[in-house]
């Protein structure tokens, strides 16, 4: 995608200025500037961008060699490049390290950083009315954080998939 230019703003600009339009960002440290992020949500808004990963096979394991379909994906220090022409390969990203990020690196607002994983992929994808918020009747689909932004609980529909405390795991 061409970047913003002063005589040509391009279709970065012209997508943070149509309010139909939903900015989806990869926040991990390496597809977006965190001055592009900070950006993108100061300009657009915080109703109007989600949280992506754009995860390869490759999120949450370590380095090493993958496959993107048919190609090779070398990832060092969590960065996905293809063996042939070290382009960017997705992303080893996975959501809470991306909330984190945003958090304590770029410093959003926890709201604000709620809404772009949460609410605002959920009525994108129009399951608003199921899940992306804690309301009556909805899925209760949650994580738990502590205050380090670390996952500590998981419930899904309602029930336990990592009960807080689990294990020996701190919530403070």
């Amino acid at each position: 995608m061409p970047p913003i230019g002063h005589r040509a703003p391009g279709p970065i600009t012209a997508l943070l200025e149509d309010e139909r339009v939903t900015v989806e960002l990869i926040n991990d440290g390496t597809h977006l500037h965190p001055a592009a992020l900070r950006l993108a949500f100061h300009h657009a808004g915080a109703a109007r961008v989600a949280f992506i990963t754009d995860a390869m096979d490759a999120a949450g394991f370590g380095d090493g060699r993958y496959l993107l379909g048919p190609l090779e994906v070398e990832v060092t220090d969590g960065v996905a490049r293809l063996v042939e022409g070290d382009s960017i390969a997705g992303s080893t990203l996975t959501l809470d390290r991306a909330f984190k990020r945003a958090v304590t690196v770029d410093g959003l607002p926890v709201e604000d950083v709620v809404a772009a994983i949460s609410a605002n992929p959920a009525r994108l994808l129009g399951l608003a009315d199921r899940v992306g918020s804690l309301e009556p009747g909805k899925d209760a689909d949650l994580v738990v954080l502590d205050a380090a932004f670390d996952v500590v609980g998981v419930m899904r529909r309602g029930a336990w998939v990592v009960e807080p405390g689990a294990a020996g795991q701190r919530l403070d």
